[in-house]
């Protein structure tokens, strides 16, 4: 694109955005009119007055050479053109300025200081540090002359208060603007908010208000947030209610079972665990995040219980010491990021001879990470592994343990349910599977 480059400039949010598209059409107005009015009012007026003075000083100076003598000077100015409410003083000559002089924030006055010398060819120096009045310093018979005369005489008075009002004015308008602009931002806000807390596993309340447009995108919100609502429900009610209605043919199975001697009953039972786990699999994945509250959880000690209760479950895990410089405690679903853990551990352990977590907090992020030394997932199809009842059999032995692939789908939905994300990779410390629950803080 033509001006892609502007968007390493841009503000992010909306809000910014708005007030940037506000702001800059009205400050490009402002000074382009500002810049138009010095240029036709200020100084085309302030030029045709010079133009006007000039001719009046050209005469005076004519008075002040026609005068018998330097002492004669002021009253010979005076009787001869004292109309033109113009005085006429001698002085000497280190009383002239070495330079012309004006006020920093006198506009008008540049224009003087360049366009009257060009009319006074005996002129030696122009004093415009007093806003008030006008001193002319030129060259005549009689030596060095100051000629005094008002200001508003030469130029438009007070210039600087066109700015003063532009500022004044300007930013009163966009401080007015800028409150309207929050208030018709804040349903997008509230809507964002909404949205967000949904795709975290969190139910806010909601209503829809503001412009018409965003009306009708919280009303769409509301229908698209019940209908997964409504369709998660009966898909829980759907799996739990067959999980339920299998579980008692497979107890009655095992009850028979054990009537059976060992040679016999052994490779039958096994085929009903797996039966078991499979059933427990399906339904772990159906729950998902939908289960318990977030709340203020200590991650290291959370992660420290998990990894207490695989070891306790014959598993060979380590914990290793916390990572990163940040402190207190992250909102989580206990519930269901204890699921995530298990089925990231039990899968590490599974496949590998042990397996290795580690919990990383810093300001902005928290990382859960499980590691393992077994054949890992290839780079190319990681992104597949994630996937629900996907098997890969070249990659992972899914002939031990029964699983039906299962596991890395429901850490990746509880992540982000958390509004996180599970990252795959290959571990450096074991040289297996490096499976990272990441979380925003």
């Amino acid at each position: 694109m033509m001006f892609g480059w502007l968007k390493q400039y841009m503000p992010r949010s909306l809000y910014a955005r708005a007030v940037l598209i506000l702001l800059l059409p009205v400050v490009v107005v402002q000074l382009v009119v500002t810049v138009l009015f010095l240029t036709r009012h200020f100084e085309d007026v302030t030029r045709q007055m010079t133009d006007t003075v000039a001719r009046e000083l050209r005469l005076v100076m004519d008075v002040v050479d026609a005068a018998p003598d330097r002492a004669s000077v002021p009253d010979r100015v005076i009787t001869e053109v004292g109309r033109l409410a113009l005085t006429a003083e001698p002085v000497p000559a280190d009383q002239v300025p070495e330079e012309d002089m004006r006020l920093w924030y006198d506009f008008s006055g540049r224009v003087i200081l360049r366009e009257l010398p060009e009319d006074i060819a005996a002129l030696l120096a122009i004093d415009l540090s007093d806003d008030r009045r006008v001193d002319v310093y030129t060259d005549s018979r009689h030596g060095p002359v100051r000629l005094s005369f008002d200001r508003r005489r030469i130029s438009a008075s007070n210039p600087h208060q066109l700015f003063v009002n532009m500022l004044f004015f300007g930013g009163l308008i966009t401080v007015i603007a800028i409150l309207y602009l929050r208030n018709q931002l804040r349903p997008i806000k509230r809507l964002a908010r909404a949205a967000e807390a949904f795709g975290r596993g969190r139910h806010e309340p909601y209503s829809p208000s503001g412009a018409s447009e965003v009306r009708a995108a919280g009303n769409a919100f509301l229908d698209m947030r019940s209908r997964i609502e409504r369709q998660i429900e009966q898909r829980t009610l759907m799996l739990s209610g067959v999980s339920h209605d299998l579980r008692t043919p497979l107890t009655r199975m095992r009850l028979s079972l054990s009537m059976l001697d060992d040679e016999e009953r052994e490779p039958l039972e096994r085929d009903v665990d797996d039966m078991q786990q499979m059933l427990d699999a399906f339904l772990n994945f159906v729950k998902g995040a939908s289960e318990g509250s977030a709340e203020p959880v200590d991650p290291h000690a959370f992660v420290a219980e998990a990894v207490q209760e695989a070891r306790r479950a014959g598993r060979e895990v380590t914990l290793l010491p916390p990572e990163g410089d940040g402190a207190g405690q992250v909102t989580l679903n206990r519930l269901a990021m204890r699921r995530a853990i298990d089925n990231l551990i039990s899968n590490a352990a599974r496949y590998g001879a042990k397996a290795e977590v580690s919990v990383m907090l810093s300001d902005k992020s928290l990382r859960i990470r499980v590691e393992d030394d077994g054949p890992g997932i290839p780079a190319e199809r990681r992104e597949e592994a994630t996937r629900p009842f996907s098997r890969l059999d070249p990659a992972r032995n899914q002939d031990r343990g029964g699983g039906v692939g299962l596991g890395l789908a429901i850490a990746t939905d509880i992540a982000r349910a958390h509004g996180g994300v599970l990252r795959l990779g290959e571990s450096a410390r074991l040289g297996g599977l490096r499976a990272d629950i990441v979380i925003a803080r």
